[in-house]
């Protein structure tokens, strides 16, 4: 009876792993600011960072790679909502993030908390894909405070 249960119950977290990886967006590819459809500013800052980046995504991952002045640098996040990642220190100061994917797995949001000189602030950047571009619409206060703002900045794939 024990070894049924164990065998019903891997088969089911196979089957639910399949499911969730068969309908989550697949970010996975070289992209680039797609200047085109971005406005000047924000092509090379604002929503998700801005610059060209390379994305690798598992069933339970997405790292973004970018190349910076220090060389490439990659940030790897764990899709489960709960994990959080630990990000180099900025402007911001310290920051951590967490990622989950909407129950569909259309869209994967990405939450980072920055400790700052006065105080931490949240941004949350939201990905998702139209009309085969990848676009990030970021949603965070400006600097200096006031009402957070939302940025859309479109990729277009194969840089």
């Amino acid at each position: 009876m024990r070894r049924a249960i164990a065998v019903l119950s891997t088969a089911a977290v196979v089957m639910l792993a399949a499911g969730v990886m068969a309908r989550a967006t697949d970010f996975s590819g070289k992209w680039a600011p797609d200047a085109d459809k971005n406005p000047a500013p924000a092509a090379g800052r604002g929503g998700g960072g801005g610059g060209a980046m390379t994305v690798a995504q598992t069933a339970t991952t997405v790292a973004v790679t970018r190349t910076t002045q220090n060389g490439d640098v990659t940030t790897t996040y764990t899709t489960d909502g709960t994990t959080k990642t630990t990000l180099p220190a900025g402007r911001g100061g310290a920051s951590t993030a967490t990622a989950k994917w909407d129950a569909s797995g259309a869209t994967l949001t990405i939450t980072t908390t920055s400790e700052g000189t006065n105080g931490p602030t949240t941004r949350t950047a939201v990905w998702s894909m139209e009309a085969g571009d990848l676009v990030i619409a970021t949603t965070a206060p400006p600097r200096g405070g006031g009402d957070p703002t939302t940025t859309k900045v479109y990729y277009k794939k194969g840089m």
